[in-house]
């Protein structure tokens, strides 16, 4: 679930939880040139064209939006640092505006990257060093003793790593990663964000479970219901990485018994069932299973419980879309789709070459299944959240 890490953007947690921002960029590129039968969003429902899908968001963040406009209009690093200034001790959205910000730097890198090939200047830093984007390079060499700049630059390394894990600076990449995240962690104490990004750099460098297990107490301490390093972590007790099923299955079930009033917790089964499903799996029955079907109600239930503005639940709604869809229960499918509309950038997405377009080919089934069932444009939207 690498692209739970980046958010993405992120990774993306998600994100990133997501895919790197240049994938994402491209697929917005792919999407404007077509791809108009599975993606027609159906006059009367008021879903968003395919071509104005936001690749970069799991939803709507205005903030970070006019902060990532800012940042490509006049490549000062400023607008950055205010947003993550004004975001504060809000962990759930820090995690998400860093991973973003980090995405945004990594596209201006490949960008450099690119125009170096063709005889423009080098795109690495001073010394040789990895520092995303003009704006990025300038932040960390004008405030150096800013956080949210450390934090950004950690969650950017990882990301660099993570275009290229069969790299032979894979490890090199990740382990300067490490050092910065331990620097952000000595500018601002108390915060989780250097400690959850450290969760990758500790998954890609194999750490010892021992290890891994007092990373993550070290986070918990710091924020016990965070959903984002809760995906964060996930990764590494999947059998894709060091863990295997039941162990995801045991980590996942525990946070969600153990979730706090009003925590997004309780959705984090579906994830898990997400990372584990067979590569075959199109078959309806296998998603109207007690095991999918507990996952999705849990999923349910958190977003019923939780605030309607938490910064995660964008990144549950398209999960649960993805099985509501697949388990043929299509008006709950389409309550989901009326929240999420309009940006992409989650699993299950992301997970694909073209995430807009992945999405409108399940937000075009959901329509056929609704209408199949007697729904209807004007009976649109379902009622309840």
């Amino acid at each position: 679930m690498d692209a739970l890490l980046v958010l993405f953007a992120a990774i993306a947690i998600g994100g990133v939880v997501f895919l790197p921002w240049t994938r994402r960029r491209r697929a917005a590129q792919q999407a404007r040139q077509g791809l108009t039968a599975a993606t027609d969003p159906m006059a009367g429902y008021g879903f968003v064209p395919v071509e104005e899908l936001d690749v970069r968001l799991p939803g709507p963040d205005q903030a970070l939006e006019d902060a990532l406009a800012e940042l490509r209009r006049t490549h000062d690093w400023r607008p950055a640092a205010e947003l993550l200034k004004a975001t504060g001790d809000d962990w759930e959205r820090r995690w998400q505006r860093v991973q973003t910000l980090a995405g945004a730097a990594a596209f201006e890198l490949a960008q450099e990257e690119a125009a170096e090939r063709h005889g423009g200047a080098p795109a690495a830093g001073a010394g040789g060093h990895r520092v995303g984007g003009i704006w990025l390079r300038t932040w960390r060499s004008e405030a150096p003793k800013d956080p949210g700049g450390a934090q950004t630059h950690a969650q950017f390394l990882v990301l660099q790593a993570l275009r290229d894990p069969a790299s032979q600076d894979f490890r090199m990449i990740l382990e300067e990663a490490r050092t910065v995240c331990r620097e952000a962690a000595l500018l601002a104490p108390g915060s989780p964000i250097p400690y959850i990004t450290e969760l990758a750099v500790a998954r890609g460098l194999h750490d010892r479970p021992a290890d891994y297990e007092a990373l993550w107490s070290t986070v918990v301490q710091r924020a016990p219901a965070h959903m984002g390093a809760h995906l964060a972590a996930l990764p590494y007790w999947s059998e894709k990485w060091h863990g295997s099923r039941k162990e995801a299955d045991a980590f996942t079930e525990r946070a969600a018994a153990g979730a706090p009033a009003k925590s997004l917790l309780p959705a984090l089964p579906l994830f898990a069932v997400y990372d584990h499903l067979p590569e075959a799996n199109m078959v309806s029955s296998l998603y109207q299973s007690a095991v999918v079907e507990r996952a999705i109600d849990g999923a349910r239930y958190a977003l019923r419980e939780a605030p309607a503005d938490h910064p995660m639940a964008p990144h549950v709604r398209h999960l649960l879309v993805w099985f509501l869809v697949r388990a043929e229960r299509y008006a709950e499918a389409m309550e989901q789709l009326r929240l999420v509309d309009g940006h992409v950038g989650a699993v299950p997405w992301s997970y694909g070459r073209n995430p807009a377009a992945e999405y409108a080919v399940y937000r075009a089934r959901a329509i056929a299944g609704w209408e199949q069932l007697g729904g209807t444009a004007a009976g649109f939207p379902p009622a309840g959240r």
